[in-house]
This record gives C-alpha cells, sequence and structure tokens, in this order.
C-alpha cells in the first residue's frame, strides 16, 4: 500500500472511532486555548485543566495577563513545569496582541508565531480549534511517533514531519488529524508495549521502531 492511501485509510478509521474530537484541554475563547496549549508543553492535559481556572480567574483578559506581575504568573503555573519560561512567554504574548493585534488573538500563522512561546504547533491548534483555520498539522510526541510507525514519515524534526504529514491528507482534516492520533496514541499505540493486538490500524501498520 501506498503512502498516500495509507495516510488516507487511517484517516477513514480514525474518522470512525472518533466522530466528533476535540482538544482535551479546556478552553471558552481563543486566547484560554493559546494559553492552555502552552502550559501543555512537558505536562499533561489533567494538570493543564486544574491550572487554568485559577489562571483565568487571576486574570480574566488579555490586558489583564499583559499586566500581571510575571513572578504572580510563575507561582500560578509553578506545577506545570519549565514555570519561568512559560510565564514570561505568557506575558509576552498577552503584551503583544495587545500592543500590536488590538487586544484580539490574531488569525494566522504568520502572527500567531510572533507571539511568545508560539510556535507552529500551538498555532496550529488555535487556528484549527478556535477559528476553523487549517494552515498546519500540530505535530506533539504523539502524532510524532504514530507518524514515524505508520510509515508515514521518516523524519525526526517536527517541522519536517508537518511538511510530510500535510501532503498525504486532505486539507480540512488536517486539524483533526492532531486530535486522531493523539486520542489514538494514548488509547492504543503508548510509546511503550502499544496494543497491536486490538489496533484497528493493525493490518496497515508497518511498526516501525516497534520491537
Amino acid at each position: 500500500m501506498k503512502k498516500k492511501e495509507r495516510a488516507q485509510e487511517i484517516l477513514t478509521r480514525l474518522a470512525k472511532r472518533y466522530p466528533a474530537p476535540e482538544p482535551a484541554l479546556h478552553w471558552a475563547n481563543p486566547w484560554e486555548l493559546l494559553v492552555a496549549t502552552a502550559l501543555s508543553a512537558q505536562c499533561t492535559d489533567e494538570r493543564v485543566n486544574m491550572v487554568t481556572p485559577v489562571f483565568f480567574k487571576r486574570w480574566p483578559t488579555i490586558r489583564d495577563a499583559a499586566d500581571a506581575d510575571v513572578t504572580e504568573i510563575e507561582e500560578i503555573v509553578r506545577s506545570t513545569g519549565f514555570f519561568r519560561n512559560k510565564a514570561k512567554n505568557i506575558k509576552a504574548a498577552a503584551t503583544r496582541i495587545m500592543t500590536e493585534y488590538g487586544g484580539e488573538v490574531p488569525q494566522s500563522m504568520a502572527e500567531l508565531i510572533t507571539l511568545g512561546g508560539v510556535a507552529r504547533k500551538t498555532a496550529s491548534i488555535v487556528l484549527a480549534n478556535a477559528f476553523g483555520i487549517n494552515e498546519g498539522i500540530a505535530v506533539d510526541t504523539h502524532v510524532k511517533r504514530l507518524s514515524f510507525r505508520l510509515g508515514l514519515t521518516t523524519k525526526t524534526n517536527p517541522v519536517q514531519i508537518e511538511r510530510e504529514l500535510m501532503p498525504l491528507f486532505p486539507r480540512e482534516h488536517w486539524g483533526e488529524i492532531n486530535h486522531y492520533l493523539v486520542f489514538f496514541g494514548r488509547e492504543v499505540c503508548p510509546a511503550r508495549k502499544p496494543k497491536c493486538d486490538i489496533c484497528e490500524l493493525n493490518d496497515i501498520c508497518p511498526k516501525k521502531g516497534v520491537k
């Protein structure tokens, strides 16, 4: 089976398994999703979902976050890890949104990646989920692992992986692909001991790197 055919079959089967995928992170507007996604780096979604309600109660708006004392932000986000960097980036992103984008989260990849701590992965997640705009495929650890195992890429760099994945899937499904592979990676295909015996993709998976 050629790579593009396999990709289409993966999409079909995972869409059947996850008919209405949504981010595991809790959010109510684009800014909340941006902050939650930024905090989720090297941290579980469960932990982020415990921290963000406290964060947004303390600083409800983008302006509030821009005006916040960075040391206070550090205290709130400390349990998510790398808290100094995350606090600095969140404040910087809020400040730039206020000064450059009229207090509204921008709606393009080019603008989003100018914000503190926002790379293509975070930008793609915000664009797809908050605005319904598909400008890329968010590549996190699950997407990276499964893309390799499924024989869709040989690359290890997230930007290169994304570049290889984008032509394999219809653009209107780019946002969903991230959800599908994240959920499937957690439930069926973890890093250690993938559950190949119950996997819907078992018959088309080349099992790259699986012992």
